[in-house]
């Protein structure tokens, strides 16, 4: 199994693929669009890679990050995803951004993905929990906010006061993006007063 490349980029697509040229071989390798614009002819690039095996063809897939790679195998471990939607999905969400969605139950986030329907969205979320780690630090907040950890701990807080997930998530799209726990916390209970 091909588990790297490291070559010549040779020529890309829009459609995402890139031909990598290793000793005198091209490898066809499809990429995350969001990969392709790093990926300029005659550039050195190293991917990390997954061999896909299918009856009447051998497919490489490539990655920039290993994170990319174990995001993109644990995808295709889920229920009616292939590697085409994997990588589409990939396209649109970094892993970390991935994990964020899987973190506050982000429909509207996956649906986003072309390819992806509501149904399709909701089983991604039952699915791919178990598959991905998806640790509760870290992952509310938002690049560029005062304080990285505030909004997981106003989270915890108002499942600690006995609030639903429903309504903390429908709660979070409303609050503001900076600010202290405390600052954060009262606006979230400000909003959950309003709607009872």
């Amino acid at each position: 199994m091909i588990g790297s490349v490291r070559g010549t980029v040779v020529e890309r697509s829009l459609s995402g693929e890139v031909l990598v040229e290793v000793g005198g071989i091209g490898y066809r390798v499809f990429v995350p669009i969001s990969a392709i614009p790093a990926l300029e002819p005659g550039t050195n690039v190293f991917l990390f890679t997954h061999q896909h095996v299918r009856d009447d063809a051998l497919i490489l897939f490539g990655f920039p990050t290993r994170d990319e790679r174990e995001t993109f195998e644990a995808l295709i471990t889920a229920s009616g995803v292939g590697p085409k939607l994997a990588l589409a999905i990939l396209s649109v969400h970094a892993p970390p951004s991935l994990r964020r969605c899987l973190a506050e139950d982000d429909l509207d986030s996956l649906v986003a993905v072309p390819g992806v329907g509501k149904r399709t969205a909701q089983r991604l979320l039952v699915d791919l929990k178990a598959r991905l780690v998806v640790p509760d630090l870290d992952l509310t907040a938002v690049p560029g906010s005062s304080s990285p950890n505030a909004r997981a701990e106003v989270r915890d807080a108002l499942v600690g006061l006995g609030y639903a997930n429903d309504e903390v998530r429908e709660v979070f799209g409303q609050i503001g993006e900076e600010g202290t726990v405390e600052e954060l916390l009262r606006e979230a209970l400000r909003l959950l007063a309003v709607r009872t």
